[in-house]
């Protein structure tokens, strides 16, 4: 495996059924209102067949990390427990979502593998692949906590229930001044090593 390829397993449980899980991630359109932590902008390309196979979603995201990132996937299968989908841009791979309904709740797996192709994360993905990788879990954990609000709200909807709204994107803070100060290390570091490797120290 290449120092900037990438894979995740992500295991999400969600009181639910799985109409109502994949209604709301099969549109791929609202996903930054209610997951503005990670998806800042998302327009639908192509709309694909009956099923939704060959849909086209231009994407811009991000994490706690103070780099976004820009890409596509295209719904490339649909099967009975879930679908797949191809991924292209910064990154270029495959994710597969597979959903199983657990009594009251759904199981949900959603299976990543990635190459990385953003100039910052193919150069220092050596060094700094395990907090790349920390990024991407934090995405995921702000993704579930979002669904489970979504979810909540639906149900809620003319009752007037009182709900938080779902976590924003950092902007400020501990983290995005941490995720900068990492970076900057590691890209002084990777230069220094060219430095180093061309003779020139």
């Amino acid at each position: 495996m290449a120092a900037n390829d990438y894979h995740f397993i992500t295991h999400w449980t969600i009181e639910g059924t799985i109409k109502e899980v994949v209604d709301i991630l099969a549109d791929a359109s609202d996903l930054p209102r209610w997951w503005p932590s990670v998806y800042l902008n998302v327009q639908e390309l192509a709309a694909g067949d009956e099923q939704g196979i060959g849909k086209v979603v231009d994407l811009y995201t991000k994490g706690w990390l103070p780099y976004t990132l820009c890409w596509q996937f295209r719904v490339a299968e649909i099967y009975l427990d879930g679908l797949s989908i191809e991924a292209s841009g910064d990154f270029d791979g495959r994710g597969v979502w597979t959903f199983g309904q657990n009594g009251p709740f759904v199981d949900i797996v959603y299976d990543w593998r990635i190459r990385a192709g953003k100039p910052l994360l193919r150069r220092l993905s050596w060094l700094l692949k395990p907090i790349f990788a920390a990024n991407h879990r934090w995405a995921m954990a702000q993704g579930e906590t979002s669904l489970k609000l979504e979810l909540a709200r639906l149900r809620a909807a003319g009752e007037h229930v009182p709900l938080p709204p779902p976590p924003a994107a950092t902007s400020s803070g501990p983290f995005l001044g941490l995720g900068a100060v990492v970076i900057m290390i590691g890209l002084g570091y990777w230069l220094a090593q060219r430095i180093r490797d061309r003779g020139g120290v």
